[in-house]
């Protein structure tokens, strides 16, 4: 086992590709043991018919997907939760029982305590309070994460394992030039950044109003390749063919992730780091 840890914790099959490829790429490069916690299968993203060949469902798919990301990414473990997905807010497909939105969330907290204390991760990466761009499934995972990153540490919560307490916690957040350099484009193309997507229902303003401040900033331009590859992995979602600004502006101009720090909590909003394992002890 390294002695440098990162534990992702997300909702879907693709979140780690596109929100995280990049750093998840170059920290296994540099050594790290990087571990995924991927809460729901994925079922109610919408599929085009013709990519269903070959597959009984869309979770089977979507599975798949994430199997050949994780390879591409080089995960230690992945830890797939199996919760069914719930749909964007507000929809009925969110009233499912079997949904991470419905799921009680001391229980997948408790889930995520016994992958943190299993793992033993020293950094561990998850959601903005606003999931990003507002999907229950994402503000759920989020919710049970932070809850557990102070109970794994907790000697009284019992799972049966030692307590571990994790050193660092930190939300994914948006690079703000990339953002509003995609909120030109949209604008320019004359769509509505309040309704996007195949279902129009996804708000670029909402995400705009949400975004949290940045501490952390990851240089990632060695690794875009790398990241375009898993994102291509989640081809059913578009991956192997969503619309990118060129390679040059992008090792020029927004090769960077970014990141809120939560624990320890900064003292001042602004970035004073470059890298997620700043600060931690090795154990």
């Amino acid at each position: 086992m390294s002695n440098r840890r990162i534990l992702l914790s997300y909702a879907h099959p693709d979140d780690e590709s596109f929100g995280s490829g990049g750093m998840i790429s170059r920290y296994v490069a540099e050594g790290a043991d990087v571990f995924y916690i991927c809460a729901t299968n994925g079922d109610v993203g919408t599929v085009a018919p013709e990519k269903m060949e070959g597959y009984n469902s869309i979770a089977e798919l979507r599975i798949a997907e994430l199997d050949c990301a994780s390879v591409k990414l080089g995960f230690k473990e992945v830890f797939k939760f199996g919760y069914r997905d719930s749909g964007m807010m507000y929809s009925d497909t969110t009233k499912d029982p079997a949904s991470l939105w419905q799921a009680p969330r001391d229980a997948v907290a408790r889930r995520v305590v016994e992958v943190i204390r299993k793992v033993k991760p020293q950094v561990i990466v998850t959601f903005n309070k606003f999931g990003g761009y507002g999907h229950p499934d994402h503000i759920a995972i989020q919710r049970a994460t932070t809850d557990a990153f102070k109970l794994a540490g907790d000697p009284t919560y019992e799972t049966g394992q030692e307590p571990y307490q994790p050193q660092k916690l930190y939300y994914s957040a948006f690079s703000t030039l990339m953002f509003r350099v995609n909120l030109l484009r949209v604008r320019m193309r004359g769509e509505d950044p309040r309704k996007l997507g195949r279902n129009k229902d996804f708000d670029m303003l909402a995400i705009l109003e949400n975004i949290e401040p940045i501490h952390t900033e990851i240089d990632v331009k060695n690794y875009l390749e790398a990241w375009d590859e898993a994102s291509a992995c989640h081809d059913s979602q578009l991956g192997g063919g969503m619309p990118r600004l060129p390679m040059w502006f992008r090792r020029t101009f927004v090769h960077k992730q970014s990141f809120t720090r939560v624990h320890p909590a900064p003292a001042y909003n602004r970035i004073d780091e470059h890298d997620l394992f700043t600060g931690v002890k090795p154990d």
